[in-house]
């Protein structure tokens, strides 16, 4: 449960760190980012298994850049799961946001190893 936790934590400060840094994605304080961690990990783990079935022969085709764009759907849809508590202004910035949010949990996580 601890480690769940610290995993919902985490994930909540790298979506802190993503509006901070991107003018285009919008996060109404730490609530908001938290509310946004979750809907952002029921998106990835009940809505992104589905998609990337569906979209595997697709995936293949591109070498696996389309999984770039199938991120940035997922980053669209829990924003939209997430109402006011977290906004993306369009594809565009879900793009950006998708590639940024992946880099700044790897180092979060990171860190947070390390301190351990």
């Amino acid at each position: 449960m601890a480690a769940l936790l610290a995993t919902w934590l985490m994930s909540a400060l790298s979506v802190m760190i993503l509006a901070w840094l991107l003018p285009g994605i919008h996060v109404s304080g730490f609530g908001g980012a938290l509310v946004a961690a979750l809907a952002i990990g029921l998106v990835n783990s009940l809505v992104k298994p589905f998609l990337q079935l569906i979209t595997l022969p697709l995936t293949i085709f591109t070498f696996g850049l389309f999984s770039l764009i199938l991120n940035a759907i997922c980053l669209l849809i829990a924003d939209k799961l997430a109402g006011d508590a977290f906004k993306v202004d369009n594809f565009g910035w879900a793009l950006v946001g998708a590639i940024a949010l992946s880099i700044i949990s790897s180092l979060v996580r990171s860190i947070f190893e390390q301190a351990a």
